[in-house]
C-alpha cells in the first residue's frame, strides 16, 4: 500500500467547537503539522447515515440507510472492501453499527464484540461496543482512552494498514447537554488532551491521521436536519499529501475516495466525490 492511515469519527463536534475547543489540534495547524479543512454532513445528519456515507461515499438517498433504527448490512463497496482488495490489513474499534454494515447483521454481542478474521473480504479485526440501554441518565460510552489504546494494539500488533476509531462519547454529552454549557467545554478539552499523545505516536508508527466528525450538534443537542450547526464539522489531517481542493466546504462523500487514494487502494465506481488529498 502506498501509505498507512487511521480516521478518527469524533461523533457530534460541530466545525464551531473543534475550533475553539481543541488547543492540541489547533496548535498543530499551527505549526504546520497539520492541515485544517471544513467538511459537511449528509442529510440527514443522523449518525448512521453519516457513518454509512463516509465509508461508501455515497448519500443516504442512495445507500438506504435512514437513521439510527435502519441498521443493515450495505451492499456498495466501501473503504473497508477497497482496501482488502488491494491487499491491505484492516481494522475498526467502533460502535457495533459499523460491523453490521460492512461485515454482518444483525449484530451478535458474544459472536461479533471482538473477532480477527484474516481471510474476511471487508474488516479483518474488530472491536466493537453496542451502548445498549443508552439513554439521557446513562451515556453507556466506553473509555475513550480505552479505545484509542485498543485501536492502537491493533495497529502494533496486527499490522493493520487501515483502521477508523469511533467515539460517541461527545455526541452523547451534547444530546444531555448541549453544546453551549461548561460540561461541554470541559469534555472536548479532555478528548483533545487524551487523543494527543496517540496521534504522536500513530504518526511516528508511520500512519497517516485523519480526525473529523460524522455531524455537528446545536446548543440545544440536536442533530440530524439541514443547518451549519448540525452539518458542519471540521477535518484535521496529518501526512504529506497536499490539499488539491480549494472548496470551502467539502462534501462527506468525498472521504471514502481521498482515503482510498491516499492508500493506493482502487475507488469504488460508486464513489464519485472528487478527491481532495493527494
Amino acid at each position: 500500500m502506498d501509505r498507512k492511515l487511521l480516521l478518527l469519527i469524533i461523533d457530534g463536534v460541530p466545525h464551531r467547537n473543534w475550533r475553539r475547543l481543541f488547543g492540541n489540534l489547533e496548535g498543530w495547524v499551527q505549526s504546520g503539522d497539520a492541515k485544517l479543512l471544513k467538511m459537511r454532513a449528509v442529510l440527514p445528519s443522523t449518525s448512521a447515515s453519516c457513518y454509512a456515507s463516509i465509508h461508501t461515499g455515497v448519500t443516504p438517498q442512495e445507500h438506504g440507510c435512514t437513521g439510527n433504527h435502519d441498521v443493515f448490512r450495505l451492499s456498495h463497496d466501501d473503504i473497508f472492501s477497497q482496501v482488502r482488495k488491494a491487499g491491505g490489513v484492516t481494522g475498526a474499534v467502533t460502535h457495533s453499527f459499523w460491523s453490521e454494515f460492512f461485515n454482518r447483521a444483525p449484530f451478535d454481542v458474544v459472536r461479533d464484540v471482538e473477532y480477527d478474521e484474516p481471510e474476511s473480504t471487508t474488516i479483518n479485526h474488530g472491536r466493537f461496543h453496542t451502548m445498549t440501554g443508552y439513554g439521557m441518565i446513562n451515556q453507556c460510552t466506553p473509555a475513550d482512552v480505552d479505545l484509542f489504546g485498543t485501536l492502537t494494539m491493533l495497529c502494533e500488533r496486527k499490522g493493520i494498514d487501515y483502521g477508523i476509531l469511533h467515539t460517541c462519547t461527545l455526541d452523547s454529552m451534547g444530546h444531555r447537554f448541549g453544546h453551549e454549557c461548561h460540561e461541554m467545554d470541559d469534555a472536548c478539552f479532555k478528548m483533545d488532551e487524551q487523543m494527543a499523545p496517540f496521534i504522536k505516536r500513530w504518526r511516528d508508527q508511520g500512519y497517516d491521521v485523519i480526525v473529523t466528525a460524522d455531524h455537528g450538534q446545536t446548543d440545544r443537542g440536536h442533530h440530524g436536519g439541514h443547518e451549519d450547526l448540525q452539518q458542519d464539522v471540521a477535518l484535521y489531517y496529518f501526512g504529506d499529501a497536499e490539499v488539491v481542493d480549494d472548496s470551502d466546504t467539502l462534501c462527506q462523500t468525498q472521504l471514502a475516495p481521498t482515503v482510498l487514494s491516499l492508500m493506493g487502494a482502487p475507488i469504488a465506481d460508486t464513489m464519485k466525490g472528487k478527491v481532495f488529498l493527494k
